[in-house]
């Protein structure tokens, strides 16, 4: 019984749940505790995958039944199945989105300069294209072009920086690379690319915010628009995973990134936090911007449910091994 509650937990958690909490946009005014929310269902799901099968065939009784031999190897062959999905998808995941930063930073390092801006040190591409991004990693760096620098404003250069610097000191891409591994190793039937969506959306929202807080809301907004406005050149990837790339309303998401000048990247390599693409998402993020502060009772209610989901699977173990 236990083990057929945690298989049902788990295509819940899995397949379900992100397409509820998608359409729950006003979870959008609470950036951080949704963000929480949405990293609890995820690995409660993936602990009841895992502990559903062998649950299961501990529920068949004594090792000397007739099948147990056979479920036995079963419950193994599944949670191996499981386990070595996640395993080989974070290696291929993390593999390659290590060598595409790799990649970029030797471009950047090649054709970019160093210039202090708004108190700190950043590489500037020349570029026309407003473009604004970070490569995470040991060496983080914020990456810019020309074309930026001429088109924004001091307020709304400090704000599109601050919020860069914000993806970089609290390592967006970790949590964007996390479910990119669970994404793909999901079966394809019950993937659930809305949860994607919504956690680049609401690791923007939490940069926007902290971007806000520093420099105010009408720079940030000028800024987002002007960045948006933007033409692009970037072709875009659907199986690369968010995680570095922040170019303002574009979808950035190229193996080999594209240029005006030979060898000169203009977007991150995949795998960087990036915003959803299009008018429809700035606009959201503007909004978002405006928007009244959530009230302490949606907090509350999302920690909770946060708390309440990842006991749920371990409260059914517990009882399948105390029955």
């Amino acid at each position: 019984m236990y083990g057929l509650a945690l298989a049902a937990l788990a295509v819940v958690l899995i397949a379900l749940a992100p397409r509820v909490m998608a359409r729950r946009v006003g979870f959008r005014r609470a950036p951080m505790p949704a963000l929480l929310a949405w990293q609890a269902v995820a690995l409660a799901g993936v602990a009841a995958a895992l502990a559903a099968a062998p649950v299961a065939v501990a529920e068949l009784g004594p090792a000397n039944g007739t099948f147990r031999p056979a479920a036995d190897v079963l419950a193994v062959a599944v949670s191996g199945l499981v386990l070595i999905s996640l395993l080989v998808n974070g290696h291929l995941v993390g593999t390659r989105l290590r060598a595409a930063r790799r990649r970029h930073r030797e471009l950047i390092e090649l054709v970019g300069r160093d210039e202090v801006l708004a108190g700190g040190g950043y590489r500037v591409l020349p570029h026309e294209t407003p473009t604004v991004y970070c490569v995470p990693g040991r060496r983080g760096r914020v990456v810019l072009t020309d074309g930026t620098l001429s088109r924004l404003s001091a307020p709304e250069l400090q704000a599109v920086l601050e919020h860069e610097r914000t993806h970089l000191h609290q390592r967006h891409d970790l949590v964007l690379e996390f479910f990119s591994v669970l994404h793909r190793a999901a079966p394809p039937p019950i993937r659930a690319p809305q949860a994607l969506r919504e956690v680049e959306l609401l690791i923007e929202v939490l940069a926007d915010r902290a971007a806000r807080r520093d420099v105010g809301t009408v720079p940030l907004a000028r800024a987002l628009v002007a960045l948006a406005q933007a033409p692009s050149s970037d072709a875009g990837d659907e199986h690369a995973p968010s995680g570095d790339t922040e170019r303002r309303g574009v979808a950035s998401g190229t193996e080999t990134p594209t240029a005006a000048l030979p060898g000169t990247p203009t977007a991150a390599p995949p795998g960087t936090p990036r915003p959803a693409s299009g008018d429809g998402a700035t606009i959201t993020r503007m909004r978002l911007l405006t928007a009244s502060a959530s009230p302490r009772g949606l907090d509350a209610l999302m920690y909770a449910f946060s708390v309440a989901v990842l006991a749920a699977p371990a409260v059914l173990i517990a009882l399948a091994i105390a029955a």
